[in-house]
């Protein structure tokens, strides 16, 4: 759904120009990435000239401008996997972002993107070019920090400060589930600059029309992140399980991050088969793979305070008509559970193993129709873009 769309303020002599600084940005295959794209559609379709300032991405241009959207990249420093992850890939692009965002003419908003680092960089930006600034608040940075060990304690404090710094100074924070909204009203109370948007998936690349991948065997399919948050390794043990009944099934990761090279570690040194660890790939690629799933995974590690996360893997599935296990409590549990997208359990090896023996045995599954409704109905990424663009724009001056 295309959503509402706002016009431009009466008596403007031109468009509201409007920035979105953002470190990851199309074609590169990061949920991120599809969000600020569908926001800039939004943008674009409610009246906006939009500006795009990100890094220069493996297979695209360095810059362009197409229709009146500039896309300008900047070289930066990317990870062995080719990621901007860290706090050097961060700084290489945060820097550089300063003098970017000073050098726009004209600026009527600013849109800015995780990390909170690059939140300061625009807050600052904005307070000198005196405008409105909103924040996507997709994560709660912080505490995926305090969920990691061996960070230092002033770092942890350091990015508390800064990211609830960056929310409480913002014209709107746009907020993508009912989980991440409570979060950050516990962290900064309850404003009325707190906007949830939700989150969805691209529901014209993921469909259940189309091919699959043409895999052999019964897979299942895990696409996107394995860190610490995540415990993705609770698929492996349970999968090793498995295996054991049905020695024609096999596990796909299609992931990186940072427990990924260890957990594919693990895999090689304990000998069990079946599983393969892949490159992401292009989202087009990535619905072919769900399409031929018995079932996509998704996971979250309790106790570290990420329970409210909805991760975007489980739509991806969904919008294909692929149900979803899902291990691990909070808002992912109950969502899959009271909306039969599929098997809620726990993130415990033994329940895993059981809802993959009944997805194997299609017992409870839902029906590829519902799984598809459900997604149209409640997880388009073109409607809730449309909502997180009318927030930008109802930011915007009244004199402007």
């Amino acid at each position: 759904m295309a959503g509402p769309r706002t016009a431009p303020r009466r008596g403007s002599a031109r468009r509201p120009h409007v920035v979105v600084a953002t470190r990851v940005y199309s074609p590169e295959p990061v949920a991120a990435a599809f969000r600020q794209e569908a926001l800039v559609d939004a943008l674009e379709r409610a009246g906006a000239e939009v500006t795009v300032l990100t890094t220069r991405a493996p297979g695209a241009r360095r810059s362009s401008e197409v229709g009146g959207r500039r896309v300008s990249r900047w070289p930066v420093k990317r990870d062995a996997r080719g990621q901007v992850r860290g706090y050097v890939s961060y700084l290489s692009f945060d820097l550089p972002l300063a003098l970017r965002l000073l050098r726009q003419r004209p600026m009527d908003a600013l849109v800015l993107e995780p990390p909170p680092t690059t939140g300061l960089v625009g807050m600052v930006a904005a307070a000198i070019r005196r405008v409105p600034y909103t924040f996507y608040a997709a994560d709660v940075w912080s505490d995926a920090t305090d969920s990691v060990e061996g960070v230092p304690t002033l770092v942890r404090g350091a990015v508390r400060w800064a990211e609830r710094t960056v929310w409480r100074r913002a014209a709107r924070v746009l907020t993508i589930s009912p989980g991440v909204q409570h979060r950050l009203e516990e962290l900064i109370g309850a404003r009325d600059s707190l906007v949830m948007v939700g989150n969805g998936i691209d529901t014209d690349t993921f469909t259940p029309a189309g091919e699959d991948a043409g895999e052999q065997g019964p897979c299942f399919v895990y696409a996107g992140t394995v860190s610490e948050w995540q415990g993705a390794g609770v698929f492996v043990d349970a999968f090793a399980r498995v295996r054991a009944e049905h020695p024609a099934a096999r596990l796909l990761f299609f992931s990186e991050g940072s427990g990924r090279d260890e957990l594919e570690a693990r895999v090689r040194r304990e000998g069990i088969e079946g599983i393969e660890f892949r490159d992401k790939i292009p989202p087009a690629q990535v619905a072919a793979q769900l399409r031929g799933a018995v079932a996509g995974l998704s996971s979250i590690t309790p106790g570290q305070g990420y329970e409210f996360a909805l991760p975007t893997k489980i739509y991806a599935a969904t919008a294909c008509g692929t149900p979803v296990i899902h291990a691990g409590e909070g808002a992912a549990h109950d969502r899959i559970r009271d909306n039969a997208l599929g098997w809620a359990c726990g993130h415990d090896a033994g329940e895993v193993a059981e809802a993959m023996r009944r997805a194997l045995a299609g017992r409870d599954r839902p029906g590829v129709e519902h799984l598809r409704e459900w997604t149209l109905a409640h997880a388009s990424l073109a409607g809730c873009a449309a909502q997180a663009a009318d927030a930008v724009l109802r930011a915007l001056p009244a004199s402007r």
